[in-house]
Protein backbone atom coordinates (compact mmCIF):
# COMPACT_ATOMS: atom_id res chain seq x y z
CA UNK A 1 0.00 0.00 0.00
CA UNK A 2 1.32 3.44 -0.90
CA UNK A 3 1.66 5.71 2.12
CA UNK A 4 0.98 9.44 2.18
CA UNK A 5 4.64 10.37 2.40
CA UNK A 6 5.56 8.10 -0.55
CA UNK A 7 3.33 10.18 -2.80
CA UNK A 8 5.45 13.29 -2.32
CA UNK A 9 7.50 13.85 -5.45
CA UNK A 10 11.28 13.56 -5.52
CA UNK A 11 11.43 17.13 -6.81
CA UNK A 12 9.52 18.37 -3.80
CA UNK A 13 11.83 16.48 -1.43
CA UNK A 14 14.99 17.75 -3.10
CA UNK A 15 13.88 21.40 -3.21
CA UNK A 16 12.36 21.38 0.26
CA UNK A 17 15.56 20.03 1.80
CA UNK A 18 17.32 23.28 0.90
CA UNK A 19 14.91 25.61 2.68
CA UNK A 20 12.78 23.66 5.14
CA UNK A 21 13.85 23.50 8.75
CA UNK A 22 11.20 20.90 9.57
CA UNK A 23 9.13 18.47 7.52
CA UNK A 24 7.67 15.00 7.97
CA UNK A 25 6.75 14.54 4.31
CA UNK A 26 9.97 13.37 2.61
CA UNK A 27 9.23 9.64 2.75
CA UNK A 28 12.35 8.66 4.70
CA UNK A 29 12.43 6.20 7.56
CA UNK A 30 11.95 7.51 11.08
CA UNK A 31 13.94 6.61 14.18
CA UNK A 32 12.21 7.41 17.49
CA UNK A 33 14.28 7.53 20.68
CA UNK A 34 12.56 7.53 24.07
CA UNK A 35 14.71 8.22 27.14
CA UNK A 36 13.05 6.86 30.28
CA UNK A 37 13.90 7.36 33.96
CA UNK A 38 12.25 4.58 36.00
CA UNK A 39 11.49 4.84 39.71
CA UNK A 40 13.81 2.79 41.92
CA UNK A 41 12.33 -0.63 42.52
CA UNK A 42 9.84 -0.31 39.64
CA UNK A 43 11.93 -2.01 36.96
CA UNK A 44 9.83 -5.18 36.86
CA UNK A 45 6.61 -3.19 36.64
CA UNK A 46 8.17 -1.15 33.84
CA UNK A 47 9.22 -4.28 31.93
CA UNK A 48 5.71 -5.75 32.16
CA UNK A 49 4.18 -2.48 30.94
CA UNK A 50 6.70 -2.32 28.09
CA UNK A 51 5.94 -5.88 26.96
CA UNK A 52 2.24 -5.06 26.84
CA UNK A 53 2.91 -1.86 24.88
CA UNK A 54 5.34 -3.65 22.56
CA UNK A 55 2.75 -6.29 21.65
CA UNK A 56 0.16 -3.61 20.89
CA UNK A 57 2.39 -1.33 18.82
CA UNK A 58 3.62 -4.24 16.67
CA UNK A 59 0.29 -4.19 14.83
CA UNK A 60 0.28 -0.43 14.18
CA UNK A 61 0.61 0.36 10.44
CA UNK A 62 4.04 1.72 9.58
CA UNK A 63 5.84 0.23 12.61
CA UNK A 64 9.00 -1.70 11.70
CA UNK A 65 10.82 -2.66 14.90
CA UNK A 66 11.74 -1.58 18.42
CA UNK A 67 14.48 -2.16 20.93
CA UNK A 68 14.72 -1.80 24.73
CA UNK A 69 18.06 -0.96 26.34
CA UNK A 70 19.14 -0.45 29.96
CA UNK A 71 21.98 1.81 31.06
CA UNK A 72 25.18 0.07 32.19
CA UNK A 73 25.88 3.02 34.52
CA UNK A 74 22.46 3.70 36.05
CA UNK A 75 19.93 0.83 36.06
CA UNK A 76 17.08 3.34 36.46
CA UNK A 77 17.78 4.77 32.99
CA UNK A 78 16.31 3.00 29.97
CA UNK A 79 16.29 3.67 26.25
CA UNK A 80 13.51 2.61 23.87
CA UNK A 81 14.16 2.98 20.15
CA UNK A 82 11.70 2.21 17.37
CA UNK A 83 11.86 2.39 13.61
CA UNK A 84 8.97 3.44 11.35
CA UNK A 85 8.50 3.36 7.59
CA UNK A 86 8.08 7.15 7.66
CA UNK A 87 7.00 9.92 10.04
CA UNK A 88 3.28 10.25 9.14
CA UNK A 89 2.15 6.82 10.41
CA UNK A 90 4.10 7.32 13.64
CA UNK A 91 2.60 10.76 14.23
CA UNK A 92 -0.89 9.47 13.46
CA UNK A 93 -0.42 6.81 16.12
CA UNK A 94 1.40 8.82 18.79
CA UNK A 95 -1.20 11.61 18.65
CA UNK A 96 -4.15 9.23 18.89
CA UNK A 97 -6.37 8.28 21.83
CA UNK A 98 -5.20 4.68 21.34
CA UNK A 99 -1.66 5.78 22.21
CA UNK A 100 -2.87 7.68 25.28
CA UNK A 101 -4.48 4.47 26.55
CA UNK A 102 -1.53 2.25 25.59
CA UNK A 103 1.06 4.22 27.59
CA UNK A 104 -1.11 4.70 30.66
CA UNK A 105 0.41 1.67 32.52
CA UNK A 106 3.86 3.29 32.24
CA UNK A 107 2.96 6.42 34.17
CA UNK A 108 3.03 4.91 37.64
CA UNK A 109 6.56 3.50 37.25
CA UNK A 110 8.26 6.23 35.21
CA UNK A 111 9.72 9.37 36.76
CA UNK A 112 10.49 11.20 33.53
CA UNK A 113 10.56 10.66 29.76
CA UNK A 114 11.98 12.47 26.75
CA UNK A 115 11.03 11.68 23.18
CA UNK A 116 13.26 12.45 20.18
CA UNK A 117 12.41 11.82 16.51
CA UNK A 118 14.91 11.60 13.65
CA UNK A 119 14.76 10.93 9.92
CA UNK A 120 17.41 8.48 8.70
CA UNK A 121 19.96 10.34 6.55
CA UNK A 122 22.84 7.86 6.22
CA UNK A 123 23.28 4.21 7.15
CA UNK A 124 26.30 1.89 7.38
CA UNK A 125 26.26 -1.90 7.58
CA UNK A 126 23.41 -4.20 6.61
CA UNK A 127 21.53 -4.52 3.30
CA UNK A 128 20.24 -0.95 3.33
CA UNK A 129 23.79 0.43 3.38
CA UNK A 130 24.20 -0.08 -0.37
CA UNK A 131 21.41 2.40 -1.12
CA UNK A 132 22.50 5.73 -2.55
CA UNK A 133 21.75 8.90 -0.56
CA UNK A 134 18.28 10.03 -1.50
CA UNK A 135 17.06 6.51 -2.20
CA UNK A 136 13.69 5.48 -0.78
CA UNK A 137 14.01 5.17 2.97
CA UNK A 138 16.83 7.67 3.43
CA UNK A 139 16.42 11.42 3.78
CA UNK A 140 17.72 12.93 0.53
CA UNK A 141 19.93 15.57 2.17
CA UNK A 142 20.22 17.45 5.45
CA UNK A 143 17.66 20.20 5.84
CA UNK A 144 18.71 23.73 6.71
CA UNK A 145 17.22 24.98 9.96
CA UNK A 146 16.95 28.40 11.55
CA UNK A 147 17.61 27.32 15.14
CA UNK A 148 13.96 27.53 16.20
CA UNK A 149 11.69 24.74 17.42
CA UNK A 150 8.00 25.28 16.70
CA UNK A 151 5.11 23.76 18.60
CA UNK A 152 1.48 24.56 19.35
CA UNK A 153 -1.30 23.71 21.77
CA UNK A 154 -5.01 23.69 20.96
CA UNK A 155 -8.13 23.27 23.06
CA UNK A 156 -11.76 24.32 23.03
CA UNK A 157 -13.72 26.47 25.47
CA UNK A 158 -17.40 26.42 26.30
CA UNK A 159 -19.54 28.11 23.62
CA UNK A 160 -20.51 31.59 24.75
CA UNK A 161 -17.31 32.12 26.74
CA UNK A 162 -15.13 33.14 23.79
CA UNK A 163 -15.01 36.87 24.56
CA UNK A 164 -14.13 36.31 28.22
CA UNK A 165 -11.42 33.81 27.32
CA UNK A 166 -9.93 36.13 24.69
CA UNK A 167 -9.76 38.95 27.22
CA UNK A 168 -7.95 36.73 29.73
CA UNK A 169 -5.51 35.39 27.16
CA UNK A 170 -4.71 38.86 25.81
CA UNK A 171 -4.24 40.61 29.14
CA UNK A 172 -1.51 38.71 30.98
CA UNK A 173 2.01 39.98 31.57
CA UNK A 174 4.68 38.29 29.47
CA UNK A 175 6.73 35.72 31.42
CA UNK A 176 10.52 35.70 31.61
CA UNK A 177 11.67 34.51 28.18
CA UNK A 178 15.12 33.30 29.13
CA UNK A 179 15.06 29.70 30.38
CA UNK A 180 18.80 29.08 30.74
CA UNK A 181 22.03 29.71 28.88
CA UNK A 182 20.93 27.64 25.89
CA UNK A 183 17.12 27.93 25.80
CA UNK A 184 14.84 30.91 25.21
CA UNK A 185 11.16 31.43 24.47
CA UNK A 186 11.28 33.65 21.37
CA UNK A 187 7.67 34.18 20.30
CA UNK A 188 4.13 33.27 21.34
CA UNK A 189 1.18 33.79 18.97
CA UNK A 190 -2.34 33.08 20.20
CA UNK A 191 -5.39 32.77 17.92
CA UNK A 192 -9.05 31.84 18.26
CA UNK A 193 -11.70 30.66 15.81
CA UNK A 194 -15.10 30.13 17.36
CA UNK A 195 -14.44 28.29 20.59
CA UNK A 196 -11.09 26.82 19.48
CA UNK A 197 -7.87 28.29 20.89
CA UNK A 198 -4.45 27.79 19.29
CA UNK A 199 -1.24 28.90 21.02
CA UNK A 200 1.85 28.66 18.80
CA UNK A 201 5.31 29.06 20.29
CA UNK A 202 8.83 29.41 18.91
CA UNK A 203 11.72 28.28 21.10
CA UNK A 204 15.45 28.50 20.62
CA UNK A 205 17.01 25.51 22.38
CA UNK A 206 15.20 22.80 24.36
CA UNK A 207 11.43 22.80 23.73
CA UNK A 208 10.62 20.61 26.75
CA UNK A 209 12.68 22.81 29.07
CA UNK A 210 10.92 25.91 27.72
CA UNK A 211 7.46 24.39 28.21
CA UNK A 212 8.27 23.42 31.79
CA UNK A 213 9.74 26.85 32.46
CA UNK A 214 6.68 28.67 31.13
CA UNK A 215 4.29 26.44 33.11
CA UNK A 216 6.01 27.51 36.36
CA UNK A 217 5.82 31.24 35.67
CA UNK A 218 3.26 32.96 37.96
CA UNK A 219 1.86 35.07 35.11
CA UNK A 220 1.12 31.99 33.00
CA UNK A 221 -0.12 29.97 35.95
CA UNK A 222 -2.63 32.71 36.78
CA UNK A 223 -3.94 32.73 33.21
CA UNK A 224 -4.27 28.95 33.11
CA UNK A 225 -6.20 28.98 36.39
CA UNK A 226 -8.44 31.79 35.13
CA UNK A 227 -9.53 29.92 32.00
CA UNK A 228 -10.07 26.58 33.76
CA UNK A 229 -13.75 27.34 34.37
CA UNK A 230 -14.31 27.90 30.63
CA UNK A 231 -12.63 24.77 29.25
CA UNK A 232 -14.74 22.09 27.59
CA UNK A 233 -12.32 19.44 28.87
CA UNK A 234 -11.93 19.59 32.64
CA UNK A 235 -8.43 19.73 34.08
CA UNK A 236 -6.76 20.08 37.46
CA UNK A 237 -3.33 21.69 37.24
CA UNK A 238 -2.60 20.61 40.82
CA UNK A 239 -2.90 16.97 39.75
CA UNK A 240 0.24 16.16 37.71
CA UNK A 241 -1.40 13.21 35.97
CA UNK A 242 -4.51 15.19 34.99
CA UNK A 243 -2.39 18.10 33.76
CA UNK A 244 -0.14 15.76 31.77
CA UNK A 245 -3.14 14.14 30.10
CA UNK A 246 -4.67 17.50 29.19
CA UNK A 247 -1.49 18.83 27.58
CA UNK A 248 -0.87 15.52 25.80
CA UNK A 249 -4.27 15.83 24.12
CA UNK A 250 -3.77 19.55 23.47
CA UNK A 251 -0.42 19.11 21.70
CA UNK A 252 -0.51 20.29 18.08
CA UNK A 253 2.90 19.38 16.60
CA UNK A 254 4.51 21.23 13.72
CA UNK A 255 4.76 18.88 10.73
CA UNK A 256 6.21 21.30 8.16
CA UNK A 257 7.95 24.66 8.07
CA UNK A 258 9.13 26.58 5.01
CA UNK A 259 10.67 29.99 4.37
CA UNK A 260 10.96 31.89 1.11
CA UNK A 261 14.42 33.23 1.90
CA UNK A 262 13.02 36.76 1.99
CA UNK A 263 12.07 38.99 4.89
CA UNK A 264 10.08 42.15 5.49
CA UNK A 265 9.86 44.61 8.35
CA UNK A 266 6.10 44.92 7.87
CA UNK A 267 5.36 41.17 7.88
CA UNK A 268 1.88 40.24 9.07
CA UNK A 269 1.19 37.00 10.95
CA UNK A 270 -2.04 35.13 10.18
CA UNK A 271 -3.44 31.72 11.05
CA UNK A 272 -5.94 29.63 9.10
CA UNK A 273 -7.94 26.75 10.52
CA UNK A 274 -8.49 23.69 8.32
CA UNK A 275 -10.86 21.16 9.94
CA UNK A 276 -10.29 17.99 7.94
CA UNK A 277 -12.67 15.20 7.11
CA UNK A 278 -12.37 12.29 9.51
CA UNK A 279 -9.06 10.51 9.05
CA UNK A 280 -7.76 12.98 6.42
CA UNK A 281 -5.83 15.42 8.61
CA UNK A 282 -2.35 14.19 7.68
CA UNK A 283 -3.20 14.11 3.97
CA UNK A 284 -4.54 17.68 4.18
CA UNK A 285 -1.39 18.83 5.98
CA UNK A 286 0.73 17.28 3.21
CA UNK A 287 -1.24 19.13 0.55
CA UNK A 288 -0.72 22.43 2.38
CA UNK A 289 3.01 21.64 2.62
CA UNK A 290 3.15 21.27 -1.16
CA UNK A 291 1.23 24.54 -1.55
CA UNK A 292 3.71 26.37 0.65
CA UNK A 293 6.67 24.87 -1.21
CA UNK A 294 5.17 26.05 -4.51
CA UNK A 295 4.39 29.51 -3.13
CA UNK A 296 7.88 29.99 -1.68
CA UNK A 297 9.40 29.11 -5.08
CA UNK A 298 7.74 32.11 -6.72
CA UNK A 299 10.09 35.14 -6.58
CA UNK A 300 7.01 37.38 -6.41
CA UNK A 301 5.57 35.51 -3.44
CA UNK A 302 4.10 37.46 -0.52
CA UNK A 303 4.86 34.41 1.66
CA UNK A 304 7.80 34.85 4.04
CA UNK A 305 7.31 31.86 6.38
CA UNK A 306 4.72 29.16 6.93
CA UNK A 307 4.33 26.50 9.60
CA UNK A 308 1.75 23.72 9.42
CA UNK A 309 0.53 22.16 12.67
CA UNK A 310 -1.53 18.97 12.66
CA UNK A 311 -3.10 16.55 15.11
CA UNK A 312 -5.84 14.12 14.09
CA UNK A 313 -8.30 16.14 12.00
CA UNK A 314 -7.20 19.57 13.22
CA UNK A 315 -4.82 21.39 10.85
CA UNK A 316 -3.60 24.95 11.38
CA UNK A 317 -1.48 26.94 8.93
CA UNK A 318 0.49 29.79 10.51
CA UNK A 319 1.90 32.21 7.94
CA UNK A 320 3.92 35.41 7.84
CA UNK A 321 3.12 37.40 4.69
CA UNK A 322 3.87 40.84 3.34
CA UNK A 323 1.53 43.54 4.55
CA UNK A 324 -1.47 44.08 2.28
CA UNK A 325 -1.78 40.48 1.07
CA UNK A 326 -5.16 39.09 2.04
CA UNK A 327 -5.84 35.87 0.11
CA UNK A 328 -3.57 33.59 2.14
CA UNK A 329 -5.70 30.49 1.58
CA UNK A 330 -4.88 30.53 -2.13
CA UNK A 331 -1.08 30.64 -1.84
CA UNK A 332 0.43 27.92 -4.03
CA UNK A 333 -2.86 26.99 -5.71
CA UNK A 334 -2.29 27.37 -9.43
CA UNK A 335 -4.17 24.41 -10.88
CA UNK A 336 -7.91 23.64 -10.73
CA UNK A 337 -7.38 20.15 -9.35
CA UNK A 338 -5.40 21.52 -6.38
CA UNK A 339 -8.32 23.60 -5.13
CA UNK A 340 -10.66 20.69 -5.76
CA UNK A 341 -8.45 18.32 -3.74
CA UNK A 342 -8.26 20.80 -0.86
CA UNK A 343 -12.03 21.17 -0.83
CA UNK A 344 -12.48 17.39 -0.81
CA UNK A 345 -10.20 17.02 2.22
CA UNK A 346 -11.90 19.75 4.25
CA UNK A 347 -14.84 18.98 6.47
CA UNK A 348 -17.97 19.56 4.39
CA UNK A 349 -19.47 21.99 6.88
CA UNK A 350 -16.48 24.34 6.95
CA UNK A 351 -15.21 25.01 3.43
CA UNK A 352 -15.42 24.20 -0.22
CA UNK A 353 -15.85 25.66 -3.68
CA UNK A 354 -19.10 27.49 -4.23
CA UNK A 355 -20.99 28.07 -7.46
CA UNK A 356 -18.47 25.93 -9.31
CA UNK A 357 -15.72 28.54 -9.04
CA UNK A 358 -12.68 26.70 -7.68
CA UNK A 359 -10.16 29.16 -6.33
CA UNK A 360 -11.47 32.43 -5.05
CA UNK A 361 -14.42 30.84 -3.28
CA UNK A 362 -12.54 28.47 -0.99
CA UNK A 363 -13.86 29.44 2.42
CA UNK A 364 -11.02 28.55 4.80
CA UNK A 365 -11.68 30.08 8.24
CA UNK A 366 -9.13 32.69 9.28
CA UNK A 367 -8.44 32.68 13.00
CA UNK A 368 -8.66 35.87 15.07
CA UNK A 369 -5.35 37.08 16.48
CA UNK A 370 -5.56 37.44 20.29
CA UNK A 371 -1.92 38.27 21.05
CA UNK A 372 1.47 38.01 19.34
CA UNK A 373 4.46 38.52 21.61
CA UNK A 374 8.18 38.44 20.89
CA UNK A 375 11.04 38.39 23.36
CA UNK A 376 12.91 41.68 23.14
CA UNK A 377 16.28 39.95 22.89
CA UNK A 378 15.20 37.03 20.66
Amino acid sequence: MTTTSERVSETFMREASQRVSQSVFDGSRLRVVLLVDVYDGAQQQFLEAYEQLCNQVASVPGHVSDQLCQSIENPSQWLITSEWESAPPFLTWVNSEDHVRMVEPLHSCVRDTRSLRFHVVRETGGPAAVAEPGARGLQASPRIGDGLVRHALTFTVKPGSEAAVAEILAGYASPESRVDDTTQLCRTSLFMHGNRVVRAIEVRGDLLAALRHVAKQPEVRAVEEAINAYLEQDRDLDDPEAARLFFTRAALPAVHHVTSGQDSADAVRQALYYPAREGRGMRLAELLARQDAAASDDPRTPLLRSTIFQRDDVVVRLVDVRAGFDNVAMLGLSEPDQATELAELLDAGSAGPRNGDRAHHLNVPRMDLVTDRRASDA
